[in-house]
């Protein structure tokens, strides 16, 4: 202890309520009472300051430690705790680890699942199919919805089923194939060829399929030899297949030999001309769309004969239906049912991706023998064992893609950000429309729906398919891809038929590798899986795939093929009762709606035979 009056180090202060205290060294408290418990009331005179030492001071604030500083109940608390502190720390710690590893592991688990699994049932995360966007689900007809899924329950409770899963008139089973039969109003092959007959086919799969068609009869118009046809690169399908890598050649051929004569690629002695300039390539500004044959004969036919060679640059729709020989409108249907036969790659992958749907081999259908060929499903035995899954499936051609669904002008229910969405990718991508629609007075989008003009949204189409008493665990092969709107827009369809399924689900990557890059073998696979499914289901009827997908099940189906085709002006008139309309008159009026382009009849004048085939020239009536 140093003198009295002499300066002191501060000591530490302890405060209680609202007064401070200092505590200081055990040496300095009276000897006569050094208990800490009791109260205390003296003076220092070292200190000059009064000391007091309150009961229940030990518990309530700590204890003096070993020489005399004040340490807090807290701190001493943690002192001996600390080494718990520190395991649990280390137990968090590595549960959490243990948490991410696991997350990792089954993660990847899921990876190799969706890559390998062949037997999906229910919807799996397409990346290719749907767009992913983080949106609320876009609905336009909630009451209506409600009322399916209700009715849906029911169905499934009751066990109804419903009765299109078979064209329902009898007539339809009259038509027979023939487009390939031999008789004697066949033109055949000229004796001498006027020259020859190039094509360049633009557009996508079916556009190319019809552009063949055509090119086929009008060889034999002209009387001129067919270079086997090429297709255009374009920028928008970014595809550089040629028919020989969706075609067999040397089938097509044969099967059109007694017809017209056909070519790999010019002679020697004609590759060197410049088509364009001894004027000779013919182009849209030159022959109009769906020209008749007489307009070949005036303004084509010299060409050929005076240069001996003629190319059409962007060949699709350029010959008419009517009026054309019969002999020619057979040759169209010849080739488009019989010649064109997809390559083995093609045909195995499309017997897999038919075979993974109907869970096992089911069908020995016509249409399965002409879409796979050697590759068809080769045993039936099993149809009926109920343990081997669903055998039948219903295919929908689904058309909301961003550009149909822009330059329709019509509205969906996105409210403002759809509609500038809408807006700027007309802009960038339509500008033609753009300037026409700045010529004219637009029709309002409401009056475009009444007049049937809007493309069907994926919650229409899941209306329709309810309405006709599809049960929920149906399952729908879906084609097309890169759906507007994402899962937003394809939440209504997928919560009312889970088992919805798409090319990309039922392949693996190593399976659709070899067609990734290529939009038109991607399309072939969606054209098998359509034509050979037990129903198919269409939301635009005038699309090139749902007219030949259609038209194939009509020419092969034998009645067991229907076609659903809904009518969409008359569709919107129901749907415009949302709020009022009960799910019985609902379901009614979709089902006469079905039922009336159901109805079994002769191709009209002008319409197309890839789409309507009944007529004679492509099948007999019995």
């Amino acid at each position: 202890m140093g003198k009295q009056g002499s300066p002191r180090s501060p000591r530490p202060e302890l405060s209680i309520g609202t007064k401070d205290y200092q505590i200081r060294s055990l040496e300095s408290l009276p000897s006569s009472d050094p208990s800490i418990g009791r109260r205390y009331s003296g003076v220092d005179n070292n200190w000059k300051t009064k000391v007091v030492l309150l009961d229940g001071l030990k518990d309530e604030y700590g204890k003096l430690g070993s020489k005399g500083v004040y340490v807090g109940k807290r701190h001493i608390w943690f002192r001996k705790h600390v080494r718990s502190i520190a395991f649990m720390f280390a137990l968090m710690g590595f549960l959490f680890l243990l948490d991410s590893f696991m997350v990792s592991i089954f993660d990847s688990i899921n990876v190799q699942n969706d890559s390998t699994s062949s037997n999906s049932s229910g919807l799996k995360e397409d990346k290719t199919a749907y767009i992913k966007e983080e949106k609320p689900p876009v609905q336009m007809y909630g009451r209506l919805l409600n009322l399916a899924y209700a009715a849906l329950a029911e169905k499934e409770f009751k066990q109804e089923k419903s009765n299109f899963w078979e064209e329902p008139h009898q007539k339809a089973s009259l038509w027979k194939p023939c487009a390939d039969k031999k008789d004697s109003e066949r033109l055949g092959k000229p004796d001498k060829s006027n020259g020859y007959l190039m094509v360049s086919a633009n557009g996508g799969l079916n556009q190319q399929r019809v552009a063949i068609c055509n090119a086929v009869a009008l060889a034999s118009l002209l009387n001129a030899t067919l270079v086997l046809p090429r297709f255009l690169y374009s920028n928008v399908w970014k595809d550089p297949s040629q028919f020989g890598d969706i075609y067999q050649e040397e089938y097509f051929m044969k099967i059109m030999k007694d017809d017209v004569n056909i070519i790999k690629e010019l002679p020697s002695h004609m590759k060197s001309l410049d088509i364009e300039s001894i004027g000779s390539l013919i182009t849209d500004a030159d022959i109009v769309k769906e020209a008749k044959p007489s307009d070949y004969l005036e303004k084509v036919l010299p060409l050929l004969l005076r240069n001996g060679v003629v190319h059409f640059l962007g060949f699709g729709n350029r010959l008419g239906f009517d009026p054309v020989p019969s002999q020619l409108q057979r040759l169209r249907c010849k080739c488009n049912f019989h010649a064109l036969k997809f390559v083995p790659k093609i045909q195995q992958v499309g017997s897999l991706l038919i075979r993974r749907i109907r869970k096992y081999d089911a069908s020995q259908s016509m249409l399965d023998k002409q879409l796979l060929g050697e590759f068809m499903p080769s045993s039936a035995s099993k149809m009926n064992d109920p343990t081997r899954g669903p055998s039948r499936y219903l295919a929908l051609h689904l058309r909301f893609e961003v550009d149909m669904i822009a330059y329709s002008l019509c509205e969906f229910g996105g409210g403002e950000d759809e509609k500038r969405e809408l807006k700027a990718y007309r802009e960038s991508h339509f500008p033609l429309l753009i300037e026409r629609l700045k010529k004219s007075k637009p029709i309002s989008p409401s009056e475009l729906r009444k007049l049937g003009r809007c493309p069907l949204t994926p919650e229409e189409a899941a209306l329709v398919l309810a309405g006709l008493g599809f049960k929920r665990g149906t399952y729908i092969y879906l084609a097309g891809s890169h759906m507007y709107g994402g899962e937003s827009r394809m939440y209504p369809l997928t919560s009312l038929y889970p088992n919805l399924v798409t090319k990309e689900t039922l392949l693996t990557d190593s399976e659709l590798a070899p067609f990734r890059n290529f939009s038109s073998q991607m399309a072939a696979l969606d054209f098998i899986a359509c034509a050979t499914s037990d129903v198919f289901a269409m939301t635009d009827s005038g699309s090139q795939l749902s007219s030949l997908v259609s038209g194939f099940r009509t020419y092969y189906g034998g009645r067991r093929a229907p076609n659903l085709r809904p009518n969409k002006k008359r569709l919107a008139a129901i749907l415009s009762e949302n709020s009022t309309i009960g799910w019985n008159s609902f379901e009614d009026r979709v089902r006469k709606m079905i039922e009336e382009g159901q109805r079994v009849r002769a191709r009209s004048f002008g319409r197309s035979i890839y789409r309507q085939p009944r007529c004679p020239e492509c099948m007999c009536k019995s």
